[in-house]
C-alpha cells in the first residue's frame, strides 16, 4: 500500500486526494486520510533530501500540504456540523439507537457550553471521534462561534502532528518507507490515547 501511495505523491493530484479524503472521512472514518498526509509529508522530506535546491518538481510542498490538510479538516467538520443541525427525524432515530452516541452528544454540548472545547481537539485524533463531535455539535444546536474556533484548532493540531510525523520521521530515519511506517504507528497510538481520554470522564462519572 505504501508503494502505491508513494507513487501518487509524485503528482500534484496528491493535494486533491488528500483534501478529498480528509473532507469525506468525517462521514467515512475508514478512509486513510492520516496515512495519506503522512505519506505525502514523508515524500516531501525524501525529495528535499535528494535535491537540496527547491524546485517545482518536488511534490508535495510541505507548507501547502499543511494548509490543505487543516482547511479540509475544518470543511469536513462544518459539513458534518450542518448535517447534524438539519438532520431531521432519521438522524434523531439513528442517534437514539446508540447509547454511546447519545452520551457523547450530551457531553459535547455541556463541554462547549462551559468553554471546554478541548474535547473537540482531543476527539479529532480518536477513531470516529471527529464524526461524533461534529455531528453532535450540530445536533445539540451549538452556535458556530462556539464550535468553529475549536474545529480550526483541532484541524491545525491534527494536520501539524501528521505532517510532522511523516516529515521529521523520514528525515531522522533517513528512509522514506520506514519513516512512513513508524509514523503511521505513532498516529494510531495517538488515536488510541485520544480515545482513552475521551472515554475517561464517563468512567469517572460512573464510578462516582
Amino acid at each position: 500500500m505504501f508503494e502505491t501511495l508513494g507513487s501518487l505523491t509524485a503528482s500534484p493530484w496528491i493535494y486533491a486526494l488528500v483534501a478529498l479524503s480528509i473532507v469525506l472521512d468525517v462521514f467515512l472514518p475508514v478512509l486513510p486520510s492520516g496515512v495519506l498526509v503522512i505519506t505525502a509529508a514523508a515524500a516531501a522530506a525524501a525529495a528535499g533530501a535528494a535535491s537540496p535546491v527547491p524546485g517545482p518538481e518536488q511534490v508535495p510542498d510541505i507548507l501547502l500540504l499543511l494548509v490543505i490538510a487543516t482547511t479540509a479538516s475544518v470543511l469536513g467538520d462544518m459539513a458534518a456540523y450542518r448535517l447534524g443541525r438539519r438532520g431531521g427525524a432519521r438522524l434523531d432515530r439513528a442517534i437514539a439507537r446508540s447509547r454511546r452516541l447519545t452520551r457523547a452528544h450530551e457531553r459535547l454540548g455541556t463541554a462547549l457550553a462551559r468553554g471546554g472545547g478541548a474535547l473537540v481537539v482531543i476527539a479529532r485524533f480518536a477513531p470516529a471521534g471527529r464524526s461524533v463531535v461534529s455531528l453532535g455539535a450540530g445536533k445539540t444546536q451549538r452556535k458556530v462561534a462556539e464550535f468553529l474556533p475549536w474545529s480550526v484548532l483541532a484541524g491545525m493540531a491534527w494536520a501539524g502532528y501528521s505532517v510532522a510525523l511523516g516529515y521529521f520521521g523520514t528525515q531522522w530515519l533517513g528512509t522514506q518507507w520506514l519513516g512512513t511506517a513508524l509514523s503511521v504507528v505513532a498516529l494510531f497510538a495517538a488515536g488510541a490515547l485520544a480515545a482513552f481520554l475521551v472515554r475517561r470522564p464517563e468512567t469517572g462519572a460512573a464510578t462516582a
